[in-house]
């Protein structure tokens, strides 16, 4: 399954943009009312929803990731809860990383998966019972801000800053999944990511809404310079511009550029034209971790392309770095909020889920 979204969202709005307005304007009504008045679920646990404003990559899953290690160093057991977009398999699984390939779970969730306990679901609704059978005192959502079918106790909508909300339009027309007044009415904080002034606007309007807002931004992994390298770099990512310029950043000079549509899982002679111009021309190959994930567990080619390929890893570091302990803490108490509400109107969690330890409520 890919996910490419077209080259005019990302640009001032145009012909295609204003031509697609009716379209938009009767998404967003559908969108924005089914945030507003869908009923949700109730789990007993924290939920902490990872999204973003716009469709495509903001960094949500290198954030998730971020709270979720912060989780941990608190004692806590965080589980991520993710759709499993780009997989195959439509039950609701505990991905294990070990056994499982992304053409199955998603690539997404693989990457989750070696930090901690991850469920996908095409039905959130299981997919966050899973977590709670499963002995989870904390959901991460990875996406699903828009979807409406948790309650949630934590809205971290993630921007970047660089490419902001795009044309501003409504899908089809534009990147935006729903009216942007009603997504900051639901939202319990911004993360502007990178350095840019893209996102300067939503931030100021955030503002304005008594919203709180932090910064970060995604640092590469340890000591991984490409000083004087000439690579070859390829991704299948949502903004693969955003992986060159940090290839780039590590003093490598990038002589051959490939991209691919979200998600991608590439072709034999997509991998084969890669492994023959890299060698042809003397290139490292480098590539992300999700474009990794996607290569492993295969055999032929794909095992040779994963063998020769370096990964770029990188972090999403904040720039208050007491933020991640904050939002779970605000989350924890969130929930205990929404329980006690819950009690008091004789409202209960999902038959079969246990109750939260009480070292959170």
């Amino acid at each position: 399954m890919i996910s490419e979204a077209p080259p005019f969202w990302w640009r001032k709005a145009d012909w295609r943009a204003w031509l697609l307005l009716p379209l938009s304007f009767l998404y967003g009504r559908i969108a924005g009312h089914r945030m507003a008045h869908a009923r949700r679920a109730s789990v007993p646990i924290p939920v902490i929803c990872v999204g973003n404003f716009t469709v495509g990559g903001a960094g949500k899953t290198p954030t998730a990731l971020t709270i979720a290690r912060a989780a941990k160093a608190k004692g806590l057991k965080p589980g991520f809860l993710s759709r499993g977009y780009g997989g195959s398999l439509d039950v609701t699984t505990v991905v294990d990383p070990d056994h499982h390939r992304a053409i199955a779970v998603g690539d997404e969730p693989l990457l989750l998966a070696q930090e901690a306990l991850t469920v996908i679901s095409r039905r959130r609704v299981d997919g966050a019972q899973r977590l709670v059978a499963e002995g989870a005192d904390l959901i991460i959502m990875d996406d699903g801000f828009q979807s409406a079918r948790l309650a949630i106790d934590y809205a971290l909508l993630v921007i970047d800053a660089t490419r902001g909300l795009g044309n501003g339009h409504i899908v089809p027309g534009g990147p935006v999944r729903a009216p942007i007044r009603q997504q900051l009415r639901s939202a319990t904080a911004l993360l502007k990511v990178g350095g840019g002034n893209a996102a300067d606007r939503i931030v100021r309007m955030a503002a304005r809404a008594a919203k709180p807002y932090f910064t970060a931004s995604l640092k590469v992994r340890g000591d991984n310079t490409l000083a004087g390298t000439k690579v070859l770099a390829f991704a299948g990512i949502a903004d693969p511009a955003k992986f060159f310029r940090t290839v780039e950043s590590r003093g490598a000079e990038i002589v051959v550029a490939k991209s691919f549509g979200d998600h991608e899982h590439l072709t034999e002679e997509e991998i084969d034209d890669i492994l023959t111009t890299a060698e042809r021309q003397g290139l490292l190959i480098v590539t992300t971790s999700k474009d990794f994930v996607r290569l492993s567990g295969h055999y032929g080619k794909a095992a040779q392309l994963a063998e020769k390929s370096r990964v770029i890893e990188v972090d999403m570091v904040f720039e208050d770095h007491l933020a991640p302990n904050l939002i779970i803490d605000r989350a924890i108490a969130a929930c205990r909020e929404r329980r006690l509400r819950e009690m008091k109107a004789g409202v209960k969690a999902i038959p079969g889920t246990a109750e939260p330890s009480d070292r959170l409520l």
